[in-house]
Order: C-alpha cells, then sequence, then structure tokens
C-alpha cells in the first residue's frame, strides 16, 4: 500500500453512533465495529476512490491533527473488511451467531409487500391486542392459564402432551418470522438458527444487519415477534372469553385447547421478558440505551467485582464504552439474580407439566418394553422433553469446548 495508491474495501455500512462514532460493519459477514468519527471520514474517502494520502488529508481536516492512515486501513484489514480481487466470486460465509444456524441470508420477501404490516397503524393495533390480553386476565382472572389444570386438554396425558406440539412449533415459527417480515420490511436480510438459554432450546433470528440501519428505526424487527404474539394471544383469549361470557357455546373440547394454547403463548411471552437471557427485550434495551457489548462488559464486571479479573480483561474493561460501563454497573446484578427469574418461571410454568407426564411416563415404563402402553408413553414423554435434551447436550458442548480450549 502506497500512499498514492487506493484501498479496495467491501461493501460497508457507515452508520452514526453519537456525536463521536460511527458504526462501521460488513453486512454479508454480519460483523460489525464502533470506531471513531474520523475512522467514518476515512472509509468514506475510501469508497469514492481516494487515495491513502488524499483519505489522510480529508481525515486531518476533520480532526485538527494528523491520522495515521496506513495504520488504519491495516486494522480494516485486520477486521476483514478490505475486499480481496482474487476472491471476488465466493460469498462469504456471515458469521455464526447461533450453535445450529442457516448458512445464508434470506431474501425471498420483498419489503414493499411486508412493510404495511409494521406501519403506525399496524403497530397500533398490535398495541391494542396487547392491552386487551392484560385488560382480560384483569378483570376475567379466572382465565389467568393455570399449568396443573390448562396444560392437559384431554384426559390422556400423553395425548395433551402431543397437542402441546404442533402449536408449540407454530407459536414458535410465527414469533421468528415476525423478526423476519419485520426486518424485510426495512429491506434487511436475517437467517434463522438454534440456540439455547440455560437450560431451555430457543429458535432465533439473527437481526445483525439491524446495525447498518440508524438506531431509531431497529425496534420494529426486534419486537415483531412479540407483535405477532399478542395478536395471536388476543385471538385465543377472544375465544376464551367468548365461551366464559356463554357467547359462544363451543364444545368442551374447544375450551379446553384455547386454554392450553393461551398458557404456552403466555409461558413464551413471558420469557422474553427474561432480558438476562439475551431475549428480545435486552435487544430492545441495549438499543435504547446505545450499548455495544453490553454482555461482556457484565460478564467482565462481575469478575471484577469478585476479584477474578485478569490484567488483560482489565485494559478491556478500561477500553469500553461509557453506556455498557453505564448499564454493566446495574445489570450485572439483574443477570446475577436472573438464575432465581429463571427458576421460578419454570418452577411455576413448567414443572408442574413435565412432573404430571413424567409420572404418567413412568407408570407406563413399568409395564415393561413389550408393551404397547410403554412405547406409546415413551414417544410422548420424548417428544415433549427432547428440546430441552438437545438444550443439555449443547451445553455440555459448549463447556467441554471451553476446557479444551484452556487446556491447549
Amino acid at each position: 500500500m502506497t500512499a498514492t495508491g487506493t484501498v479496495a474495501l467491501k461493501a460497508l455500512s457507515v452508520v452514526p453512533e453519537g456525536e463521536d462514532e460511527v458504526l462501521v460493519g460488513d453486512p454479508a459477514t454480519g460483523t460489525f465495529v464502533t470506531i471513531p468519527a474520523v475512522g467514518g471520514v476515512v472509509i468514506a474517502a475510501l469508497q469514492r476512490g481516494a487515495s491513502v494520502a488524499e483519505a489522510a488529508a480529508e481525515a486531518e481536516e476533520f480532526a485538527g491533527e494528523p491520522v495515521n492512515v496506513p495504520s488504519f486501513v491495516e486494522t480494516l484489514g485486520e477486521l476483514g473488511f478490505l475486499a480481496d480481487p482474487a476472491d471476488e466470486s465466493a460469498a462469504p460465509d456471515p458469521v455464526r451467531t447461533a450453535p445450529i444456524q442457516a448458512r445464508r441470508w434470506m431474501t425471498s420477501v420483498r419489503p414493499e409487500i411486508v412493510r404495511p404490516f409494521f406501519g403506525r397503524v399496524a403497530w397500533t393495533c398490535y398495541a391494542a391486542c396487547l392491552l386487551f390480553s392484560l385488560g382480560v386476565f384483569v378483570f376475567r382472572p379466572n382465565l389467568i392459564p393455570a399449568p396443573a389444570t390448562d396444560a392437559f386438554p384431554f384426559a390422556d396425558i400423553g395425548l395433551s402432551a402431543l397437542a402441546w406440539l404442533p402449536f408449540v412449533w407454530f407459536a414458535a415459527a410465527s414469533h421468528e418470522v415476525g423478526h423476519w417480515l419485520g426486518a424485510r420490511a426495512l429491506g434487511i436480510q436475517t437467517r434463522f438458527g438454534v440456540d439455547r438459554r440455560m437450560i431451555m432450546l430457543v429458535f432465533e433470528t439473527d437481526l445483525t444487519q439491524l446495525w447498518t440501519l440508524p438506531r431509531r428505526v431497529r425496534y420494529g424487527p426486534l419486537l415483531a415477534g412479540l407483535a405477532v404474539d399478542s395478536v395471536l394471544l388476543a385471538a385465543l383469549l377472544t375465544g376464551r372469553l367468548l365461551i366464559d361470557l356463554g357467547v359462544w357455546r363451543a364444545p368442551e373440547l374447544v375450551g379446553s385447547l384455547l386454554a392450553a394454547w393461551a398458557f404456552i403463548k403466555v409461558m413464551q411471552m413471558l420469557w422474553q421478558c427474561l432480558v438476562f437471557l439475551r431475549t428480545d427485550l435486552y435487544a430492545v434495551l441495549v438499543n435504547a440505551l446505545g450499548c455495544r457489548n453490553l454482555w461482556r462488559v457484565k460478564s467482565l464486571m462481575l469478575k471484577r467485582a469478585f476479584g477474578r479479573l485478569s490484567a488483560e480483561e482489565t485494559a478491556e474493561l478500561a477500553d469500553a464504552s461509557e453506556a455498557d460501563l453505564r448499564t454493566g454497573r446495574w445489570f450485572r446484578w439483574v443477570w446475577l439474580a436472573g438464575g432465581a427469574g429463571v427458576a421460578a418461571w419454570f418452577c411455576l410454568l413448567l414443572l408442574p407439566v413435565f412432573a404430571e407426564v413424567l409420572r404418567w411416563a413412568a407408570e407406563g415404563l413399568a409395564e415393561g418394553p413389550l408393551t404397547v402402553g410403554f412405547w406409546y408413553r415413551l414417544l410422548c414423554a420424548g417428544l415433549l422433553l427432547g428440546p430441552e435434551t438437545l438444550a443439555l447436550v449443547l451445553a455440555v458442548k459448549e463447556h467441554a469446548g471451553r476446557f479444551a480450549a484452556r487446556r491447549s
């Protein structure tokens, strides 16, 4: 690289983040970093074909002092932001953000088709659905889901467990599709993945490319999943309310299924409120407070509080943004207490269901493998508990990888 030569950059996005910094990233791989605003000036100059010397002159005029542009270009290369003419035909793989994840971005829906579903009128409707559901619970507390009874719409426990599965998968899929469509309404790409939060298996939509957009417009895709949840819950509660008021004389099984599915949806929405597990509302919190790497800063501040911070980590923490440090001071304790929140969520909502299913399964398994009941109950229990088993496997694999890394 010479002062008179030019530098080929990838199709980088540069988004202002406050007065003194910009967020720079490669949308194709999902890699984003925050740099001083003068770096954005250099990138803009290089993108329009300016030489290194010309970019340095523009940067000096902006900063009021000389800027080491060659060193900055080397940093861009380390980040993978420089174009490689010898490899132009190969599309780079996005950075993996979940253990199980699609390799390519999804772009199959045109933005103009879904944009009306994320306008002001649409969001007003979503908010009205949520308020309606809360109002039903306040004025008709008998319709608040009760795990011990509402989770089993059939007298047969196994059949009830099987009735869960289609709605659980549909509810999870519709939530993630909401994120995907919300992102497409803004013209950005997404991809689906499977991850875990503690011992729970979760599906997630990679919204990394949101960081190519200004902060104020990121909320739509982040909240789109909960918007879909609100509509679905309102529909279920409308059916239950009509039955409770005697307006709709539906068969008893219909009411039982509505109750079971409403319980599932409430359980999933409450999960999103656990911000210490990097849920949707955690992403909203991070965006609203202007944080960049809160999760890492939280971990470093906890290690410092317990006297386990290394010299290298101390330097890393010192370089953290003010927003991360300010938020991390209280968020680290929220995260630390989060285990109790997850335990309460699990014990109040899932444990009664799992305990009943396991009790029922144990009765059938005691009959021995030569009976139909043995295999029927084993199948039902396996289908219901399978996701949590996979989450446990992922957790063991993750911790084993960390242990192996420390040993090497």
